[in-house]
């Protein structure tokens, strides 16, 4: 006879959350607001790569950013000089955003005239990846200097992502990083991703990750 009882905490969390997660997923697509998470590793280029999507996509859509980090508001304060509508959460030292963490800034950012929002994760590899937010679709950038073993070591944020962003492609060069291994990692673990090289800094590569998200949206929007 048991003498106590046993309580799997982390799966009744994830539980709760996917079904948040899915509430908020229907309420945006009658909305017709697509919600793209994007997640990756401090100093990816995270940020540029959102100012660069900006400055590609803001003539055709409008565009939301909600910049989540444990503290600070370097980043909003960045992005608001593009004229982007944008919001700064902080997650009170959690590594990570939830379904109702996102639904909270979605309100306060408002998201009825907006066509496409991009939630520009907690900078990290791994909590992120365990968290469904609740969005249209999910990419993750990973940069140039980091090397090319990283779905090797964070195999669960490659294998659930849509996109990967390899980044910083314009310093291949001087970096031992070999694409076309990365790229058969990361099809090892997620044989339908798509991956894009781009350079935020330059702009290679941004009109076929632009072209990407317009596809996403009309699909959304159908």
């Amino acid at each position: 006879m048991e003498k106590y009882k046993v309580i799997e905490i982390k799966e009744s969390v994830f539980e709760n959350n996917d079904k948040q997660a899915n509430l908020l997923r229907e309420d945006l697509k009658k909305e017709k607001t697509f919600l793209l998470n994007l997640m990756s590793s401090p100093g990816s280029g995270k940020t540029t790569t959102v100012l660069r999507t900006i400055e590609t996509l803001k003539d055709e859509m409008k565009i939301g950013i909600m910049e989540a980090d444990i503290d600070s508001d370097v980043d909003a304060n960045t992005v608001s000089k593009t004229g982007a509508k944008v919001i700064q959460l902080h997650t009170g030292g959690m590594c990570h955003l939830d379904a109702d963490m996102t639904k909270q800034g979605l309100v306060e950012l408002g998201t009825e005239d907006l066509d496409f929002v991009i939630l520009e994760n907690v900078g990290n590899l791994v909590c992120p990846a365990e968290f469904d937010t609740g969005s249209s679709k999910n990419t993750m950038i990973l940069s140039i200097p980091e090397g090319h073993d990283k779905p090797l070591k964070y195999p669960l944020m490659f294998s659930i992502v849509d996109v990967v962003l390899i980044n910083k492609i314009d310093a291949i060069e001087y970096f031992d990083f070999d694409l076309d291994l990365v790229k058969e990692y990361i099809k090892k673990l997620n044989p339908n991703i798509k991956v894009i090289a781009i350079s935020a800094k330059t702009g290679e590569g941004m009109d076929e990750w632009a072209d990407w998200i317009r596809k996403e949206i009309r699909v959304w929007n159908q």
